[in-house]
């Protein structure tokens, strides 16, 4: 009998546990840039130094910090469930924790890629500079899907979502598009939950939601639980 599948969508409030912090947040790294100057390709072509210290900063913070309670409770999701998780985080920490199906919806933060050849894709922790380049020459660049740039693994997240048997949401508003538009591809009878301290959407508004308006770390164990012992 196959493992029901259980399909789990994560944003910033995700991470934020672990000590990560976005540009969107008030307190978040860089207060003050315009969100345009650090993560748009006009952005980068008028100051490419200053993006690209940008995310040497997110980059150095994440070799910092480790996956907390909520990153390892889905993990262990694994043990009975066939888990699929899709992310707009661009950290690695699902991935840590021992999760081994991610998607990543906005990009990795650990890999670069060639500034012309999209496919030319490098794993990459230390500090990214100018001079550092593809073997044809061009500058490499953030492997991040930047304002006004394609997703292109939305159509892969969208397949993977529909296969739903349970969806869990953790950590993001949902209010973000083209990533909101996900939670519309589950059917209407599959048991969704929202585990976010504020949450934004209403359990009237879908046919089988429950909201759980707590942080990742206080959510996530205790749902991972409920169910391990419902499906038993």
């Amino acid at each position: 009998m196959p493992k029901p599948k259980i399909v789990v969508l994560t944003g910033a409030g995700m991470s934020a546990e672990s000590g990560l912090k976005t540009f969107r947040d008030a307190d978040g790294l860089w207060e003050g840039h315009d969100v345009m100057e650090v993560a748009s390709p006009q952005g980068f072509a008028r100051n490419p130094e200053l993006v690209l210290e940008f995310y040497n900063q997110r980059r150095r913070q994440l070799l910092e910090v480790s996956p907390n309670q909520g990153h390892l409770a889905l993990a262990e999701l694994e043990a009975q469930f066939d888990v699929s998780i899709v992310t707009q985080n661009i950290d690695n920490l699902h991935e840590q924790a021992g999760s081994t199906h991610v998607v990543h919806l906005h990009g990795e933060l650990f890999k670069v890629r060639s500034s012309r050849d999209e496919n030319h894709i490098l794993e990459w922790k230390k500090d990214l500079v100018l001079g550092d380049t593809d073997p044809h020459g061009h500058q490499l660049r953030p492997h991040i899907v930047w304002f006004g740039e394609m997703v292109p693994l939305l159509q892969t997240a969208a397949q993977i979502t529909q296969q739903a048997d349970i969806l869990i949401i953790v950590g993001t508003s949902m209010q973000v598009y083209p990533a909101a538009s996900l939670i519309h591809y589950v059917d209407r009878h599959t048991p969704i939950y929202f585990i976010d301290p504020r949450p934004t959407v209403r359990a009237s508004d879908f046919g089988n939601l429950t909201i759980i308006p707590k942080t990742a770390v206080a959510g996530v164990p205790p749902l991972v639980e409920q169910l391990f012992s419902t499906f038993s």
